[in-house]
This record gives structure tokens, sequence and C-alpha cells, in this order.
């Protein structure tokens, strides 16, 4: 069960994963905060039920920095405490007792491997563990977005070609490219869907227009560095007007461009209103979160 802060509300997703079946959500409901979160969690934890599920949550995007570095050259035991000292360089808080997880990014060849650097301060994440703690909701994970976005793209893949997936949410923009269940690039982008949501028909035109530009060089420059990945197209999840951004991005990308529809790689028969593309979009931190997978 994943227990995701966005904005206001609390969003709730439970994910069942079978052995040889499509993965299927049983539960993904939102909750606005009244009070506090603390409250709002206290009340979740007695009406859902929460002390009976595995349960995890996403740092917010403040509460952490996401870095990609050159893969060190030491024992994997050795890699975070090698990581810590480059990371003095490139994040505005103490690395000493921060917490700090790696991921690999596969390459190919002769080329220099990198890795992903999430870290956090300690006081961040500890605060994080005390309220489930405190409310009794057993925490086993504290993930990042962009992995839970990353969770949800992988589900999309085709064999052996690279997916660009775009997350445009209330608040967040996030941008990810996958290729065979590992996360090559993540990128945040400024617009998300509540600037689209605002803004009138001729500033919306152009700040898609501004969007594609930016989706292009990004694509563009993902093709040099990573030229063994061929990126077979741009599947797209927004809050707002899911459909017309996938059309205005249509007229200025080259690379196909579509909407990301859940119902094909996801089952959720008792949740008729996760067919609607923007229910999907608000919902996809909290479904990408209840994916994580330690396999």
């Amino acid at each position: 069960m994943s227990v995701v802060r966005h904005g206001d509300r609390i969003d709730l997703a439970h994910v069942i994963r079978a052995a040889g079946k499509r993965p299927e959500i049983k539960l993904c409901d939102s909750f606005r905060i009244e009070k506090s979160e603390a409250d709002a969690l206290s009340r979740l934890a007695q009406s859902r039920g929460l002390k009976r599920y595995r349960c995890t949550t996403l740092l917010g995007e403040n509460g952490y920095r996401l870095v990609q570095l050159d893969a060190p050259a030491v024992p994997a035991e050795e890699r975070v405490q090698a990581l810590r000292w480059r990371l003095k360089d490139a994040v505005d808080f103490p690395v000493d007792d921060a917490a700090v997880a790696v991921a690999d990014i596969p390459t190919e060849g002769g080329r220099q491997a990198s890795v992903f650097a999430v870290v956090a301060p300690a006081s961040v994440v500890g605060e994080r563990m005390a309220l489930f703690h405190e409310k009794k909701i057993p925490l086993e994970a504290i993930d990042i977005p962009e992995m839970a976005v990353r969770n949800v793209a992988v589900l999309f893949e085709e064999e052996n070609r690279g997916l660009a997936f775009l997350a445009l949410t209330q608040g967040d923009g996030l941008l990810t490219i996958t290729c065979r269940g590992e996360l090559f690039l993540s990128r945040r982008i400024e617009i998300d869907s509540d600037a689209l949501a605002k803004a009138d028909e001729e500033r919306r035109r152009q700040m898609l227009e501004r969007l594609a530009l930016e989706l292009q060089r990004t694509l563009d420059n993902f093709d040099r560095q990573y030229g063994f990945i061929s990126v077979s197209r741009l599947l797209v999840a927004s809050e707002f007007d899911c459909a017309g951004t996938v059309a205005a991005l249509i007229e200025n990308l080259y690379l196909p461009v579509q909407a990301a529809d859940f119902a094909s790689v996801l089952d959720f028969p008792a949740l008729p209103e996760l067919r609607s593309a923007e229910r999907q979009a608000q919902s996809i931190l909290a479904i990408g979160a209840a994916l994580r997978s330690d396999s």
C-alpha cells in the first residue's frame, strides 16, 4: 500500500502483483488533509486498516536530491561512502549523516559507468519514519517520485526499446526515459498540469510549444549520450486535458506521442473511475509507489 502526500491531499493505492498476471490495482483513493498530515494519517490508519499492509511512501520534491555521477571504482560495499565525498559539492545540506541510495545506470561497450545517487537529509527521512511510527503504520520503504514514475513507465516498454514518459500533475512535471526496466534519464519539467489549466488558450499554446522544444532537446541529447538505446515513443499522462496535450506535442515532435492508457497494462475492474486519463495521471505517483518491487 502506498501512502503518498501530494499537496493538500493524501493518495492511497494498493496493488497486487501475482506471478504471471498483470498487476491489479485493488484500491486507489484520495483524501483531503483538513487539519494536518498527522491527523489525516491517524484517521486513515483507522478507516483503511493501514496496519495490515506493508506501506511505502515518497519524499516530496524538496526533501531530496537526485544526482547523476560517474560510478566510483570501488567495491560495492564502499560505494555509498565514496559517493558521499562527491555529493558534498552537489547538495546544499550536510551529507555525512544523510541517507544515500544508489541506482546503477546500465552502459555498453567501454563507456564510463554512471549511477543515480539519491541523497536526503537525515532530518527529512527521520521525520517521515517517526510520523508513520507514531501512527503505527508499518513503513517498509521511502522512495522518490522519479522511481514511482519509472515503475509505471516500464509496464509500457517494448522489448529492447527505450520509452520516454511525461507525467504532468498538480505542481509537478517529470520526464523519464527507461529501457529494459531501468531508469536512464529523469528530468524535472517547469510546466505542470495546474499551469496548463490556468492559462488562456494562446498562453497554453505557447507553453506546449515550449514544452515540445524542451522535450526535443532532451531527446536529442539523450540520443547522443545513449546511442545504443532507440527510444520508440513518448507517452503522456496529464491531469489536465491529456488528449489536447498529446495533440499539441504530436505537431511539434518527431517521436510518436500517445496518451498513456493504464488499462492496457494494469487491471482495475473494481475502479471504473480509473478509466479517465486525468484520474490516472492524478494517481500516478501513488500507483507507481505501490508497484515498487525489491526484485
